[in-house]
């Protein structure tokens, strides 16, 4: 019979750090969820968006989630202690079937640069084809997402694939490099919204 030696290298079964998972989350209970999970000991993150409101007798602004119904928060789901699921406005953990899924590292990566860059973001349509850059300079360098144009300011498109949406955020054109050419002309080209 064959023994393998336990000191031998290998890939890690699983990732020494928790991963990160999505929440979904009672409709407008993503900043009480969040503030209990961070009470409760969770490393949690809530990306929001300034938004400006028009009331009867004021315009207001506004911190919105930029994932409406999510909150995203790193743990161990093998953890059956874990108590992520009784925490008030909480629905259920994205995944496949009653199996979480985790969210790609660089996706969240992306959104936190984002969050913390204080540029204009908004939510936008999820989109999967175009012409992918990188940030090359400023808060976001190193950030990979689509590059768009609207009523002539160009917008970085960073996609969460597992949630199927997608953030917005005003960036200078100069920024950017793309990740590859386009197919006839070898130049990056910019999708119109």
């Amino acid at each position: 019979m064959l023994q393998l030696d336990a000191t031998l290298p290998g890939p890690p079964r699983t990732p020494p750090w928790p991963r990160w998972y999505a929440l979904q989350v009672r409709s407008r209970h993503e900043t009480i969820a969040a503030a209990i999970l961070e009470n409760k000991g969770y490393d949690r993150f809530l990306p929001l968006c300034r938004s400006r409101r028009m009331w009867s007798d004021r315009i207001v602004h506004l911190d919105l989630p930029l994932f409406p119904g999510y909150v995203f928060c790193r743990f161990d789901p093998a953890d059956r202690s874990v108590p992520i699921l009784t925490t008030p406005g909480v629905v259920r953990i994205v995944g496949v079937g009653s199996r979480p899924v985790p969210v790609d590292d660089a996706e969240i990566a992306a959104i936190q640069a984002i969050a913390k860059s204080g540029l204009a973001t908004e939510p936008w349509p999820y989109l999967r084809l175009g012409n992918p850059v990188r940030i090359r300079y400023g808060a976001l360098s190193g950030v990979e997402g689509l590059l768009v144009e609207k009523k002539s300011r160009h917008r970085l498109i960073v996609s969460i694939t597992l949630l199927q949406r997608s953030v917005a955020v005003e960036i200078d054109s100069a920024w950017v490099t793309p990740l590859r050419p386009t197919p006839r002309s070898g130049v990056p080209a910019l999708l119109a919204s």
